[in-house]
């Protein structure tokens, strides 16, 4: 991390937000209207850290190429419909969003929908305005005793839930990852698709836009309504064929919607614009001064403590590491990437499979974010540029496969970890642990027991356990006016296969290896760097 990393924000954020930015330590350019004009955006942003945005702002994978130092991507809000992920993600650069600075505000506005489709609050208020008393005309519904179904039982539908249950509504809940154990815990009756839209008096969505939710409430769905269903929609267009529905809307088979979301936007024309019983806003879920403030904060704060700290909070494409955690897992951060790196300098030809047992501690630390740090680690011997974002990524596009265990302490140390990777070939293994001091240590090597310091320049060797190889080692490396710095050997077996590593002051020269191969007593020496 730079000692004064700089962030750009090219959309409208609060002041106070700016200023976070500020006291915390990180420079700041606070340009609201660059987010507009892509070309100017994209001619400065090799110059930020970090990127915080909101909707305005459109991060493709053009403006990435231009991206050199770019490390995170801020959000200030939930939907990240503006940010090319996958792009990113190959880029290294983390994206966070906010998703609970503006949770209360989304449910909110889609309870304050329902109410105004059940009560044709819009249309009542239109025509009175208009001088006109058609109390006759608006015969609403009560919400009191109706079956409500939530798709999406997450962090806004959850809050919708319990706002409903407080009406006193009966609530149903689709959700494929919502537990048995949750729905008890929440109020709801889990139930399957089918049964939700059979059942529900009122339906309200709260889930993405993915390839699965696309169109959930498809012409074929709709015509599985229970008649007389309102539908409220303040999760996201494209959830629902607004075709189709504007067409049950007319024939009387659905009785109202209430839209806050549009398969376009900003939606100048929609089929559902114009229908009798029909609320529609533009996209106002989030807009309350309290959450447009909260995710303004929450987003700066996030931002820093990465660029500061190295915590990852709400990344859509990076394991979460708190700021407590990112503390204590620093240093096994450091050894599970030391690792990686090693078995990555190690290996010439394609890996297959990379298998990882992490030991005791080690066994009860985020082992998604220790598991991105081995394969960064791997990864970084034939793509220096990669970390532990793109690493993942990498490692699936090469159909990489990777495997972790984890068990309870079993040897001296308090947890290790031991990391194997797979070829065509062969197998290649080692484990490490952090001492109390702090400082990675390699303690086993091809099964032979070791106590190695890492170190930024080392050097690896592989012998038979034979008298005068190290001396030949040292000096040979001595005539040649390499330094030791620190010097670690192990074997098998008297007489089997025994290694050395050296921690070297400099970087080992291609003619210092070549002269201990030409020695003819070391079967390998293998020149090693580490970030340290």
């Amino acid at each position: 991390m730079n000692d004064m990393p700089k962030v750009l924000v090219s959309d409208k954020l609060s002041e106070t937000a700016v200023q976070i930015f500020r006291d915390r330590g990180v420079e700041v350019d606070y340009l609201p209207d660059l987010g507009k004009d892509k070309d100017k955006l994209a001619a400065v942003i090799g110059q930020y850290d970090g990127l915080a945005i909101r909707s305005a702002t459109k991060v493709t994978e053009k403006l990435l190429q231009n991206a050199a130092n770019l490390k995170v991507i801020g959000r200030a809000g939930i939907g990240v419909d503006n940010v090319d992920i996958p792009a990113a993600s190959k880029k290294g650069v983390i994206v966070m969003n906010t998703p609970f600075g503006n949770s209360v505000t989304t449910a909110e506005h889609a309870i304050a929908m329902m109410f105004a489709v059940a009560r044709q609050l819009p249309e009542a208020s239109a025509s009175t305005h208009a001088g006109k008393w058609e109390k006759n005309r608006f015969m609403g519904v009560e919400l009191f005793n109706k079956t409500l179904g939530v798709i999406g039982a997450g962090n806004i539908g959850s809050i919708v839930i319990d706002r409903a249950l407080g009406l006193h509504m009966k609530v149903l809940a689709y959700d494929p990852f919502l537990s048995p154990e949750r729905a008890k815990d929440i109020g709801v009756t889990k139930v399957e698709l089918d049964e939700l839209l059979g059942r529900a008096d009122f339906i309200t969505f709260h889930v993405p836009l993915t390839e699965k939710t696309r169109n959930i409430l498809s012409r074929e769905a709709i015509a599985r309504l229970k008649p007389g269903v309102r539908i409220i929609n303040c999760a996201r267009g494209g959830l629902v064929d607004e075709e189709a529905l504007a067409e049950a809307l007319k024939d009387g088979r659905v009785a109202g919607a209430a839209f806050d979301v549009f398969a376009v936007e900003p939606a100048t024309d929609s089929p559902l614009f114009n229908l009798p019983n029909v609320v529609v806003t533009p996209h106002l879920g989030a807009a309350t001064t309290e959450a447009q403030e909260n995710v303004a904060l929450q987003v700066a704060e996030q931002m820093s403590d990465y660029l500061l700290t190295g915590a990852v909070q709400n990344a859509l494409n990076m394991p979460s590491v708190t700021a407590e955690e990112a503390a204590v897992m620093g240093p096994w951060i450091r050894l599970a990437g030391h690792l990686g790196a090693f078995v990555g300098q190690m290996t010439d030809e394609p890996i297959k499979a990379i298998n990882v047992l992490y030991d005791g501690v080690a066994a009860t630390m985020n082992l998604n974010a220790l598991n991105a740090s081995v394969i960064a680690g791997v990864m970084k011997a034939t793509n220096p540029d990669v970390n532990m974002v793109s690493a993942p990524v990498m490692a699936k596009e090469r159909g990489v496969q990777v495997a972790t265990t984890t068990q309870d302490k079993a040897g001296v140390f308090e947890g290790y970890i031991k990391l194997t990777v797979v070829t065509d070939t062969r197998e290649r293994s080692i484990a490490g642990t952090v001492f109390s001091d702090g400082k990675p240590r390699f303690i086993q090597i091809r099964g032979i027991t070791i106590d190695a310091e890492v170190g930024a320049h080392m050097l690896y060797t592989r012998n038979k356990d034979v008298p005068g190889v190290i001396g030949a080692l040292g000096t040979t490396l001595g005539d040649l006016g390499v330094n030791i710095a620190n010097f670690t050997l192990g074997r098998s077996a008297q007489g089997n296969d025994a290694i050395a590593i050296l921690y070297l002051d400099e970087p080992i020269s291609d003619a210092a290896l070549a002269a201990l191969q030409n020695t003819g007593k070391f079967l390998q020496a293998r020149r090693l760097q580490f970030e340290v």
